[in-house]
């Protein structure tokens, strides 16, 4: 018998999922003299829910196992023998999913505590105290891009066919090393690194041409930042900047995530590999990325300065480690 205020005895109302449940409940009880649901057909779980969290903190404990280890550990802990495929469907409970690995520098204790104090001195910065920071690097660039993370559809047999082979070229087939630097409202022209950088080219070539002009229109309160290259930190660079009155920001070591322009040399890369039809040698590889650069509209500007805070507060989070920046 269904009670009067279950839904199923309403016609035309609208049914509540809680009301169904509870209806269900009542019907089971009535019928049955228990709430519990039956046990239902079908090949029970080859392994207990004491297994299911040793499988787990396996994992954890060592991110790279591989199933195939996973499921050896587990045999010798407990005697229990299942399939790769089982573990990963355990895995899969619990929403551990097998990733590539994100790449980052390696950190010292020394690179995350000077991470660390960087962030303490930068994290109540004002989005008017980031406006007057100059954000420069260098980036290389290749003519062929070799993505392996690439994917393609194909049936059996067909690995070895034209579309579904990924063809490389050594070294990249070529490659053109910029630099560049950008603030809120600024940004310079792309400059085409040849050869080696040194202290010297760097001071003639990149700051007396490009940065100091650009930080004089920015005005009195500018800050130059730049990584910790050595061509960045020979001494005719520090006499150099000294002598034209260049406010240098003090930039910790391995901090790339802590450096909007490193967001910007991806977007600029995603530009070019957008073109149709690609680039054909260095030159012409080098004369895109100058349109592209030119072309960056100035919202992407906007809202990598308007992250520093963010970056900050992250890196202070983890401890001077990672972010997802």
């Amino acid at each position: 018998m269904v009670p009067r205020w279950c839904p199923q005895a309403r016609s035309g109302q609208a049914t509540s999922r809680v009301h169904l449940g509870h209806c269900r409940l009542i019907q089971r009880f009535t019928a049955t003299g228990r709430v519990q649901e039956r046990r239902r057909p079908g090949r029970p779980k080859k392994t207990t829910p004491r297994e299911d969290r040793l499988i787990e903190r396996l994992a954890l404990q060592t991110r790279t196992a591989s199933s195939s280890i996973i499921r050896r550990q587990l045999r010798v802990a407990t005697n229990t023998n299942i399939s790769q495929q089982t573990i990963r469907n355990r895995l899969h409970g619990f929403n551990l999913r097998s990733r590539c690995p994100a790449v980052r520098p390696r950190l010292t204790p020394a690179h995350r505590a000077a991470h660390r104090a960087f962030c303490r001195r930068h994290v109540r910065w004002t989005r008017q105290q980031w406006s007057q920071v100059l954000f420069s690097d260098e980036s290389r660039f290749t003519l062929n891009h070799n993505n392996d993370r690439l994917r393609v559809w194909r049936r059996q047999g067909e690995r070895y066919i034209d579309a579904t082979v990924q063809e490389k070229v050594a070294f990249g087939g070529g490659s053109v090393m910029v630099w560049g630097a950008f603030s809120l409202h600024h940004r310079t022209p792309l400059f085409h690194v040849q050869g080696n950088m040194t202290g010297l080219r760097y001071q003639d070539e990149i700051l007396r041409q490009l940065a100091v002009p650009t930080l004089q229109q920015m005005g009195p309160q500018a800050v130059y930042q730049d990584d910790n290259a050595r061509p960045h930190r020979a001494r005719v660079v520090n006499d150099f900047q000294q002598q034209s009155g260049v406010n240098r920001m003090e930039w910790p070591a391995c901090s790339p995530d802590l450096n909007p322009i490193e967001n910007l040399w991806d977007e600029l890369d995603r530009k070019v590999r957008s073109n149709h039809p690609p680039p054909r040698d260095v030159q012409h590889l080098y004369q895109m990325l100058q349109a592209e650069w030119k072309a960056l509209p100035q919202r992407i500007f906007t809202t990598l300065v308007n992250s520093m805070r963010t970056r900050c507060v992250e890196c202070q989070n983890s401890q001077g480690g990672y972010t997802h920046y």
